[in-house]
């Protein structure tokens, strides 16, 4: 198989005149009609051809755009691509993430194993560390791609192998902070790029058995504690919901727990967990009894997203040895049909006691959920995240831009928008209280897993909320965001790592106010 060669950043201080690779990739905000200043000798050593280029309108500066430079000069780069950044007052952190996709998806198809990035340069209001981290996470994720199953002949476009990308700056205080960013930003990036690799992977290779050995895989590359769970031990313990969803595939369900202790407790006692989040991992959803029709069953391998975000975490607060005690847990079901499957009308005795009538096998995933949840509670974190491709109802209400974010504590709401700006991964707030917890109740139950149509993203929130008791709670719906089909400038098609970033945000946050 002809998988992808491997991406380096590194940072270097050079005179962008001056340094050598195959492609430079620089910055220039919308109808800015003329050369920055920062790139003036870069475009004199390419005999004034950037400054022609930009007065034929040829190219715009509208974000992601780009448009390459052949040079003849005296630059050793012989090629120079200009990379919009959009109208200067709009300029955000992910602005330059997604640019440095784009150069480093571009720079690919045209054969360019050296790359240099300059694409802050003419950039100003942002800190060095941020910058060369969101270049840093931006190149590693454009880059990025699943090639595990082409052959060698079906090259997809691609030219290069190893790619070296170097974030060039002139000065040396400047360069100090942008090397330290970029150290965090390939750690966040790489694990991002570890749970799209997951996601991608099809029924077939992955399985709820087999997404537990990859656990332990990452466990003990990056060092931090996996235990499994398996169905025997998952009965004994009464975890009746992830065993009733699982129970129809000859692949039986696990629950994988995840610990990451970043800081011990004063006096020699355990310290508390400051966060315990929590992914769904279906590994494959045929919507069981209530068989989701054949167009719906394309991309249900992407149904576990939320779980493989969860092993993304783990593995990048590992790496950046980050200062939080952080719980992971991801209940893994492969939810299929068969003479042993869940059915409608089944009553399902949870892990919390609470019951709940089955209405609906293909609202699967708030069932595991509830489960691990439940568990999680009971290790009395200050906070649960739980992330999950819940329901088509969030696509609906936000489309791809958003993910649905829910919860019982405006401070963690507050927390989670903020990362999430930060992390260029969205969210937008959406209700789920009491009124919608009263639709999900039973008359032969305590609940039932699905209500009506209206409000469907609110109502399976409301349901999740039933199982936290007064643990301060989200939900992050990325059902819309947790793969795209078409590729963008700046990411290919696929899974996207959602959550990663954001999470990992989050929780630099918190380490850094505890």
């Amino acid at each position: 198989m002809a998988k992808q060669g491997k991406t380096t950043v590194v940072t270097q201080q050079v005179k962008f005149e001056e340094f050598k690779a195959d492609l430079m990739a620089i910055g220039l905000y919308q109808d800015s009609g003329s050369v920055p200043a920062a790139f003036a000798k870069l475009d004199k050593a390419a005999d004034g051809k950037i400054a022609d280029l930009l007065k034929l309108g040829d190219f715009t500066g509208k974000a992601n755009e780009t448009a390459v430079v052949y040079v003849n000069g005296k630059s050793p780069c012989p090629r120079v691509m200009l990379v919009g950044l959009g109208k200067q007052e709009d300029l955000k952190l992910n602005t330059l993430r997604q640019a440095a996709g784009v150069a480093a998806r571009r720079a690919d198809r045209l054969g360019a194993a050296k790359v240099a990035l300059a694409l802050h340069a003419s950039v100003a209001g942002f800190d060095g560390e941020e910058v060369g981290r969101v270049l840093a996470e931006g190149a590693l994720a454009g880059r990025y791609d699943f090639r595990d199953y082409v052959t060698q002949e079906n090259t997809n476009g691609r030219k290069v192998g190893d790619m070296r990308i170097t974030i060039v700056e002139p000065e040396a205080k400047t360069l100090g902070k942008i090397k330290s960013g970029a150290k965090l930003g390939t750690i966040i990036g790489e694990a991002q790029n570890e749970a799209r690799r997951l996601a991608n992977q099809p029924g077939n290779e992955i399985n709820p058995p087999v997404l537990a050995a990859q656990a332990r895989r990452l466990a003990k590359k990056f060092g931090f504690v996996c235990k499994v769970y398996d169905e025997k031990q998952l009965a004994r313990m009464k975890m009746n919901a992830i065993l009733a969803v699982g129970r129809g595939s000859v692949h039986k369900p696990r629950l994988i727990v995840l610990e990451y202790t970043g800081r011990k407790g004063k006096g020699g006692k355990k310290a508390a967990i400051d966060l315990a989040v929590v992914g769904k991992a279906v590994t494959f959803d045929t919507g069981g009894v209530n068989l989701k029709p054949t167009p719906f069953l394309d991309g249900m391998k992407f149904d576990k997203c939320g779980g493989c975000a969860v092993l993304g975490i783990m593995s990048g607060l590992a790496r950046l040895k980050a200062g939080v005690n952080v719980l992971g847990l991801i209940p893994s079901v492969e939810n299929m049909l068969s003479g042993d499957s869940w059915r409608p009308d089944d009553i399902i005795r949870t892990y919390s006691g609470k019951t709940v009538e089955v209405r609906n096998t293909d609202a699967e995933g708030r069932m595991i959920l509830c489960d691990a949840l439940a568990f999680a509670a009971e290790r009395k974190p200050e906070a649960i995240i739980d992330m999950a491709t819940l329901t088509g109802a969030c696509r609906v209400a936000l489309g791809e831009f958003y993910a649905g974010l829910f919860t019982n504590r405006d401070e963690l709401k507050d927390g989670l928008l903020s990362a999430a700006d930060r992390a260029g991964e969205p969210l937008w707030h959406l209700p789920s209280g009491p009124q919608y917890a009263e639709q999900m109740k039973s008359k032969v139950a305590d609940l039932k897993n699905v209500a009506g149509r209206e409000g469907g993203a609110c109502n399976a929130a409301a349901f999740l909320g039933q199982f936290v008791g007064e643990t301060p709670w989200a939900h992050l719906d990325i059902a819309a965001t947790a793969d795209t089909d078409e590729e963008k400038p700046y990411r290919a098609a696929g899974a996207t790592g959602f959550g990663v970033r954001l999470i990992l945000q989050y929780l630099e946050a918190l380490g850094q106010g505890s």
